[in-house]
């Protein structure tokens, strides 16, 4: 619990600018209410005086003054529609469908678990769409966290190699014989292990290897358990635990049973049980754990098994134990080497009155009342100390499937990727070059493993002028030019004259940073906190090598505090929740070590490929679809609205609705909800393969391209320029109009029911323009809303249902069959829609010819890589056709030589020579 961090509300960074964007648009309503205010009082002052004769001002307001302040709220309340008060409940909505896609998403779903993607909150969606720094834990998340026992070093001699008969070590495989495990009845039929010296070690009663392997079924928190078929499992906290117990099980050690105060291990074929004199727990600041036991003899020892640091801290100083120490320092940076997570192991012999003292220093600790924790842990390293070193262990997890592609396709969307591990340095840089972080054509890998401040200083400070004299000798190029060349890493921390300087050498600019736990103690700090960021963040990838959690958790709020970069960190354990809490967006992966980390997580699923899909996908589509929602609603409102604005200085600014009641309460409920509101969910500008296929699509999410401030103002300009030509090419069409008929055309109704049917149109067909994937319920609902304008028109404003209500007041009945018989309507409705839609049609295809994006070349390339696939098909289909058209006409043509040919024998014999001369000849 105290590794979880505090929980935050997330929000993500289009839903902060959108919330100022909202204010911004709450004082341009103030503006234009004070606007319309000041004018109305003036018109009153000077026009509206000569209308007092048949419209006297009412008693309420008998001056200009008060009808200025009237107007102000009446304003207030006419144009409200500007600001988007319903915008944010069409969001929820929205990212409830994008949530469930992903929920849905087959290609998600790990069979072997059954565990399909959950997407937890419902609010981070398009923030997946912007990812530039994942932060992933090693074990369980790039791992598949199933521990195998597979070497180890007992007194110096390093077991588990296997070699041929030359002596030459050779990896095992299916035909590798094992070690012969007959002398244990309790041996897995499974577990593998191909040295049979460490057999024969135990079998001939080495003592050194009875303590080793005594230790591993003793030291622990293991549960024991016994199936209904009589077979003994075990409950494990962690793999690890799970894995040592089992090992020590098969080399003759058996952990039988716990009690609270005894354990019982079976010691080939002998049970023997040892009374718990204490436990010291394992945590994430002690990195080990110990248990003081009494042995059926009365003799007390100490036994603890931990990190290689912390062991060596708390081991003797005799002779012996240095040589000791060092034989196993070299079998450690072996196992290291092969990614193997390793564990020291070692022990001490306690006397009655020595451990009587600390019993009664512990229980006093334990019970105090004040700095608890403080003082056990005091006690504690009173005790582990001096402590004799027997081996170490080493244990295999391997690199869960797809995760070497997906860092690298990863690394290609111009994501960062950080490792943060508790595993030793030499195991997290082999599982670096494993999974594609660490490469032979990085120029450099610099390792900073300082023990004290000045060194760490120091180190990081030779190591980020050595990347600046690197990358002096680099040619830059210009930023316009990156789509280009796919493989080019953009680095954004060096702007030259407002654009990101590129370096064209991929290769030849890339570097890795590994960082040690004891030297981020010191990188974390204050003073040097920004030199390290600085460093890091011209790497291409950041190894952190045993942090703790609360280490994990720095080093995401650095990142987030300092780059103001959208962060992701995805985890599998309880010691990953602080840092997926810290993150902007939290991923759970479902693994071995329960579901704390996907309790806490904002998406989880079953494997860290998944990832891939999750970003450059759903990420992408999420981003890309919310950000043609925001814009298309900001349009369509502020050009709906403001044509109350320019009708005002016709009628005086006395607030007068320029559309009817009626229209203005379905315009955003009925006619131009649903068209965004499918395009928002459904649409896609590039199908999955391809966005996985080009990661440098994902780039324009990470720069805030399809929505920011720039783009906002874009879409109110465009919304005022619509409403201008909405209101004033229909007033200047039917101002001094007539029908046919002689009837006047000039009443507010008409007018105003051919405002409200260019005004639909106008909206939906822009929203058509925006939609790049159709589908039938994108076609259903967009040409669907002009429909069901048309005919809630005909039926709100019709004679026959003037006649049937006797309650409600229809003042435009009959409007609609009137207005609509008029071909000026028509003309005029054209006419707008080739003013608002035309300029915009047209400078989107002369940008897509001159200056296309980086996402339109592609999918140039998927309309011809599809076209080819599709006349592929046809040209099958053809040479099928064909193959059976000639196989009909060659069955017809036997079929008819048969019918005029006399009958033929039945018998089962070649009417052609056959081979018997050859078998008799010998020939053959």
């Amino acid at each position: 619990m105290q590794n979880t961090g505090k929980s935050v509300l997330k929000r993500t960074s289009i839903e902060r600018l959108l919330n100022k964007l909202v204010w911004l648009i709450f004082a341009f309503l103030l503006f234009l209410a004070t606007v319309t205010a000041i004018g109305n009082t003036i018109w009153e002052r000077f026009v509206g005086v000569y209308f007092q004769a048949y419209m006297p001002w009412a008693t309420f307001s008998p001056n200009e003054y008060m009808s200025g302040f009237l107007m102000f709220w009446s304003y207030i309340i006419i144009l409200n529609t500007v600001v988007p008060i319903s915008l944010f409940v069409s969001v929820e909505f929205i990212r409830l469908g994008q949530s469930w896609f992903i929920d849905w998403d087959r290609l998600m779903y790990y069979e072997k678990k059954d565990l399909p993607a959950v997407a937890r909150t419902t609010t981070l969606n398009e923030e997946l769409g912007q990812i530039e720094y994942i932060f992933s834990d090693k074990t369980g998340t790039l791992t598949q966290n199933i521990m195998e026992f597979n070497k180890c070093t007992i007194n110096g001699i390093c077991y588990g190699d296997v070699y041929n008969e030359d002596g030459i070590a050779i990896v095992p495989d299916d035909n590798t014989p094992i070690a012969d495990f007959s002398f244990n009845a309790d041996a897995e039929k499974d577990f593998r292990f191909f040295d049979q010296r460490l057999i024969n070690c135990i079998t001939s009663g080495d003592a050194k290897s009875h303590d080793f392997f005594r230790l591993l079924a003793i030291c622990h928190t293991v549960m024991p358990d016994v199936t209904p078929e009589g077979n003994l499992i075990y409950q494990a906290q962690s793999p690890d635990e799970g894995a040592l117990v089992t090992a020590a099980r098969n080399f003759g050690f058996v952990f039988r049973e716990r009690t609270f105060d005894t354990v019982t291990v079976s010691e080939l074929g002998k049970d023997v049980t040892y009374q718990v004199l204490a436990i010291l727990d394992f945590d994430n600041v002690r990195k080990r754990m110990s248990v003081i036991v009494k042995d059926p003899s009365g003799n007390i020892r100490l036994y603890c098994k931990g990190a290689d640091s912390v062991i060596y801290e708390r081991l003797g100083n005799s002779r012996e134990d240095e040589d000791l120490k060092n034989t196993t320092t070299q079998h450690l940076d072996e196992f290291a080497g092969h990614g193997l997570r390793t564990l020291c192991l070692a022990v001490k012999n306690l006397d009655e009155h020595a451990y009587n003292v600390w019993k009664d220093a512990h229980f006093k600790a334990s019970t105090a009342l004040e700095d608890r924790e403080d003082k056990l842990s005091a006690v504690y390293e009173e005790i582990e100390r001096d402590l004799d070193l027997i081996g170490a262990t080493a244990i295999e997890d391997k690199l869960q499937d797809g995760v070497p592609e997906t860092i690298a396709n990863l690394s290609k969307a111009n994501i960062k990727i950080w490792v943060l591990t508790g595993d030793k340095q030499e195991t997290a840089v082999n599982i670096g070059y494993s999974c594609n972080m660490l490469t032979e054509e990085m120029k450099n890998v610099f390792v900073i493993s300082g023990y004290t401040f000045d060194e760490v200083a120091a180190e990081i400070k030779q190591a980020y002028d050595d990347i600046e004299n690197e990358r002096s000798h680099a040619s830059p190029m210009s930023s316009r030019d990156d789509a280009n060349f796919p493989n080019v890493v953009v680095h954004t921390s060096k702007v030259a004259n407002g654009r990101a300087v590129v370096f064209q050498s991929d290769q030849d600019n890339k570097f890795g940073l590994v960082i040690n736990g004891h030297s981020l103690v010191h990188a974390l700090n204050e003073e040097l906190e920004l030199k390290f960021l600085d460093l890091a963040s011209l790497c291409t990838s950041v190894i952190c090598c045993r942090v703790t959690p609360l280490q994990k958790a720095k080093v995401v709020e650095l990142v987030k505090k300092n780059k103001k970069a959208v962060t992701l960190a995805i985890g599998d354990g309880a010691n990953d929740v602080s840092m997926i809490k810290a993150a902007h967006i939290g991923v759970g992966i479902s693994g071995e070590e329960g579901t704390q980390a996907v309790l806490s997580a904002d998406f989880a699923f079953g494997q860290f490929r998944y990832l891939e899909r999750l970003l450059l996908v759903h990420g992408r589509w999420s981003y890309m679809r919310m950000c043609k929602f925001f814009g298309y609603f900001f349009y369509k409102n502020f050009a709906f609205t403001l044509v109350h604005f320019w009708f005002g200085f016709f009628n005086g600014l006395t607030a007068q609705s320029a559309y009817d009641d009626l229209f203005v309460t379905l315009y955003n409920i009925v006619y131009t909800s649903m068209p965004i509101f499918m395009l928002a969910i459904f649409d896609q500008d590039l199908n999955d393969k391809y966005c996985i296929k080009f990661p440098k699509l994902y780039l324009p999410g990470q720069k805030n391209e399809l929505f920011n401030v720039k783009i906002f103002f874009k879409s109110i300009i465009r919304g005022i320029l619509t409403s201008l030509v909405l209101f004033f090419v229909p007033y200047g069409a039917f101002a001094e109009g007539m029908s046919p008929s002689g009837a006047d055309m000039t009443n507010l109704q008409t007018v105003s029911t051919v405002i409200s049917t260019c005004l639909i149109i106008v909206v939906t067909l822009q929203v058509a323009l925006d939609t790049s994937y159709w589908t039938p319920v994108n076609h259903f609902f967009t040409w669907g809303s002009i429909f069901i304008y048309f005919l809630l028109t005909f039926a709100m404003y019709s004679d026959g249902l003037f006649q049937l209500s006797t309650t409600f007041q229809f003042i435009a009945y009959g409007v609609a069959r009137n207005s609509y018989q008029l071909a000026s309507l028509w003309f005029t409705m054209f006419l707008v829609c080739a003013i608002c839609i035309l300029p915009v049609l047209a400078s989107r295809v002369l940008c897509t010819i001159l200056w296309p994006t980086y996402t339109e070349k592609v999918r140039k390339i998927m309309k011809l890589q599809l076209d080819e696939e599709k006349k592929a098909r046809q040209r099958k289909m053809k040479a099928a056709e064909s193959l059976h058209a000639i196989t009909e006409k060659i069955r017809s043509t036997f079929q008819l030589q048969r019918r005029g040919s006399r009958p033929r024998s039945g018998y089962a014999f070649s009417h052609e020579r056959g081979f018997g001369d050859l078998i008799t000849t010998g020939r053959m």
